[in-house]
């Protein structure tokens, strides 16, 4: 059976997948673990909490999916590349990447929080490429023998729209968005897709990490008009763009929720 065909007539469109997903210790990753997991992947669920790592493999097998735990930090490039020779050895090289780690340290910029910038900067950028340098090989191999692979960057709305106070922040997210057209365009003629998710808000952790005042006012204020995006909404967004026959890439999906203006 083709690829294609396995696609479009399959009870689990995503059977014989090898699916790794950063940041899954929570929100977007977590969700899409559990998600891809029932499409039929096998999962390999990266992050630093090993415990909330071990509680979503325990809930995968319990659900009759197959999933393995690797605690890493994707701002330590070694520590990547020994979680991707791992899923090669414990499952097969990975024909399908949700690149997801992140934080949203949002502050006006005057305050010169040299810290939080250099954060977002190392998880955000330097993270996302470190995951991207392991995998690659792997998706070129994968999609080589398989027929298709992909490549899904967690970029935001705020790699297109201006909000005062998040410019580090909406810098990082563009950085991932041009990213991926590139890359797009390089790997593409090798069979692997690369799209760039864009949410607007989803209600997840990013938001506990926000420490300025200003901005978690307006995110606390935004839920009395606008019902949030949920991780939920993120994840199944996430298995159809991997699901779709070889044909068919999804490059750029812009994702809000209805009543955010922008």
């Amino acid at each position: 059976m083709t690829t294609e065909t396995s696609a479009t007539s399959s009870s689990k469109p995503l059977d014989g997948r090898v699916a790794v997903i950063t940041g899954a210790s929570s929100g977007i990753g977590e969700a899409s673990a559990e998600h891809l997991a029932s499409l039929g992947a096998k999962v390999a669920v990266l992050a630093r909490r090993a415990d909330r790592l071990d509680e979503l493999v325990a809930r995968i097998g319990k659900n009759g999916g197959a999933a393995v735990a690797i605690a890493v930090d994707v701002t330590d490039a070694a520590a990547v590349q020994a979680a991707a020779d791992r899923v090669e050895a414990e499952l097969g090289a990975a024909d399908l990447i949700l690149n997801n780690a992140g934080v949203m340290l949002p502050a006006p910029v005057e305050e010169l929080r040299a810290d939080q910038w250099q954060r977002q900067i190392d998880l955000n950028i330097s993270g996302l490429m470190h995951v991207i340098g392991a995998f690659t090989p792997q998706l070129v191999r994968a999609a080589g023998e398989r027929g298709v692979a992909d490549l899904i960057n967690t970029s935001s709305s705020a790699a297109q729209n201006l909000y005062p106070t998040f410019a580090v922040y909406a810098g990082t997210k563009a950085f991932v968005s041009h990213l991926s057209k590139h890359l797009r365009a390089e790997l593409g003629p090798k069979n692997v897709r690369v799209s760039a998710i864009e949410p607007g808000i989803v209600g997840t952790e990013l938001q506990d990490h926000v420490t300025d005042a200003g901005a978690s006012a307006w995110l606390e204020g935004s839920k009395e008009s606008v019902d949030w995006l949920r991780s939920d909404d993120i994840a199944e967004i996430v298995g159809f763009i991997a699901s779709r026959p070889l044909r068919v890439n999804l490059p750029q999906v812009f994702i809000m929720p209805t009543a955010q203006a922008s």
